[in-house]
């Protein structure tokens, strides 16, 4: 199979050499990388990207960073071509615990992000029925949380975020604990999500390099980067970035059971043991 053709259009995401420091030590050294429209003829095409990296290796400080949720000490990060940083509620985030109000309905739940963007609770709930008929979930709308399956859970509050942020979802580690048939699911519902408007960006952060493999259509891996001296430099940073499209390796269902995705798998497992 050929890789796709493909071009790249404005930059909707944007880190610019954050930093960060906690008491003097760097956390966070020069991460510099962006999110760009990929553009398919003919179809309608969103963005995944994966952060990978090992624990402690800074992953949750910039999900945080992203959201908006914590300032760098400096640099930046930007969406929608915005010259200014990034404001809470702009980058919708889905925790792992898929947080919902348990004395809320999920309708309830929904209405409460629909109603930011929108000020007519008719045109909200409408919104929000809508976006419950598209996830399967049109006869769930009158029950509580804790009467649904987690995996039901996993796509109200995926739900929930786009209803605020529109284009922007960060999802916190969504492959932990799930069985093969749930992570699956996950990865075929992320890039339905991410399909729903061209301009739809989903980070993934996770330490499951398989399964980001198989969702992603580019990856950036973290950790510490070596010096001239051998020793690593302080810090952790975007070390490598792949560019799965261009190995034409995403975007075809049946890609995930081919040697050459094996073979990638293992090139980004080698690489994620040497931090």
């Amino acid at each position: 199979m050929a890789a796709p053709s493909y071009s790249l259009g404005k930059t909707l995401l944007k880190i610019d050499n954050v930093c960060l420091e906690y008491d003097g030590s760097p956390v966070l050294s020069g991460v510099t990388a962006e999110v760009r429209d990929i553009i398919v003829p003919g179809r309608v095409q969103g963005q995944v990207v994966g952060i990978l990296g090992p624990s402690g290796c800074g992953k949750t400080t910039l999900f945080r960073i992203i959201a908006g949720l914590l300032s760098p000490t400096s640099g930046r990060v930007s969406v929608n071509g915005f010259d200014r940083p990034v404001i809470a509620g702009e980058v919708g985030v889905v925790a792992q615990s898929y947080p919902l109000f348990e004395h809320r309905t999920v309708l309830g739940n929904l209405m409460l992000g629909a109603m930011k963007k929108e000020k007519n609770a008719g045109a909200a709930r409408e919104k929000v029925m809508g976006f419950l008929k598209e996830f399967g979930l049109e006869d769930k709308y009158n029950l509580y949380p804790a009467q649904l399956s987690g995996g039901q859970r996993q796509r109200c509050a995926i739900i929930q975020q786009i209803l605020c942020s529109e284009h922007f979802l960060l999802m916190d580690e969504p492959f932990s604990g799930l069985d093969l048939i749930m992570l699956e699911k996950t990865c075929e519902l992320i890039a339905k999500v991410a399909d729903m408007d061209d301009l739809n960006t989903i980070i993934v952060v996770t330490h499951d390099v398989t399964a980001a493999c198989s969702v992603a259509d580019h990856l950036w891996l973290m950790g510490h980067a070596p010096g001239e001296d051998g020793n690593t430099l302080p810090g952790s940073r975007i070390v490598k970035q792949y560019n799965l499209i261009d190995r034409d390796l995403c975007w075809h269902p049946s890609i995930i059971t081919t040697a050459r995705f094996t073979d990638f798998v293992r090139e980004v497992k080698e690489e994620f043991r040497r931090l």
